[in-house]
């Protein structure tokens, strides 16, 4: 599957009056699959025909990515998991097992955080977490992130290019995993659909986000009820290494899996690594 067939093998459902883009796929229980910044859902595409063979597979572009609407508004944290709790209860998903990367770790726990709380509609079974930036003190955000967070991030979107995002993930990628040229093209595809990329620095207050709720996002990992995993691309220069030693660290009973040649996009540079952390993690726990 091209990234075009999978735009045009999607669908489209209506949050707070803006368009969504999600797909579903294959029999089975729910998998909630959750994406990273800046990218979308397409980085599952690797591992989406196994997924779907075993499980009913649910993802989605959030707002301001992908193929969703990108309206020029504060983005936040709250607002992307309240789109997943409307797609699941339109789907009439009861519970589901939730894999998840990057930013999208952060929305996973803050559904994870409702769920200890009780106030999620769905019960997450267990959630599987890629590299991302589960703990604020451990997110060392590379230059581009810190220029798109600072008040200059509205002028610099206006100037982004391919190649800006070309240099930037191949810094975060492992050396010897780079991403290739069909691939950012893909990603680029993606960003600049309905000028994506000139909201980037809108998007990217998610590290404030993560500052401001610490202590209701690490605090709803350390009381989870639920198993949980961290497969980690240990080369990562933003959620690497560092990420796996805070969380084994901070988190009882740990259950890490780290990946020694490997970024920080694990599902994209070492897909059949990650499919047997997932898929094993789960299995276990059924």
């Amino acid at each position: 599957m091209n990234l075009h067939q999978w735009r045009d093998s999607g669908q489209y459902f209506e949050h707070a009056g803006h368009q969504i883009f999600y797909r579903v796929e294959g029999e089975g229980e729910l998998l909630l699959l959750i994406h990273g910044y800046p990218t979308a859902s397409w980085d599952w595409i690797k591992i989406w025909p196994e997924l779907t063979s075993r499980f009913r597979c649910i993802t989605l572009d959030m707002l301001g990515f992908g193929y969703s609407d990108k309206p020029q508004q504060p983005y936040s944290i709250f607002t992307q998991a309240d789109i997943y709790c409307t797609l699941l209860a339109q789907l009439e998903g009861s519970s589901c097992h939730v894999l998840a990367h990057d930013y999208g770790d952060t929305v996973a726990q803050e559904l994870l955080a409702r769920q200890n709380d009780g106030s999620l509609a769905f019960q997450m079974k267990t959630l599987n977490l890629l590299n991302g930036g589960l703990f604020p003190e451990t997110h060392h955000a590379v230059f581009m992130q810190k220029v798109l967070v600072s008040p200059l991030g509205g002028l610099l979107v206006k100037f982004m290019k391919r190649g800006t995002l070309a240099k930037n993930l191949t810094k975060v990628f492992g050396p010897n995993t780079p991403p290739s040229e069909q691939e950012i093209d893909e990603f680029w595809e993606m960003m600049q659909y309905k000028d994506g990329h000139k909201v980037m620095h809108r998007l990217i207050h998610y590290m404030t986000e993560r500052r401001a709720n610490r202590e209701r996002w690490v605090g709803a990992l350390q009381q989870a009820t639920i198993p949980i995993r961290l497969t980690d691309g240990v080369l990562d220069p933003v959620s690497g290494g560092h990420l796996v030693d805070r969380y084994e660290a901070l988190i009882p009973n740990p259950d890490t899996v780290r990946l020694p040649n490997v970024g920080h996009y694990p599902q994209v540079e070492a897909p059949e690594e990650v499919l047997q952390a997932v898929l094993e993690m789960i299995d276990a726990n059924r």
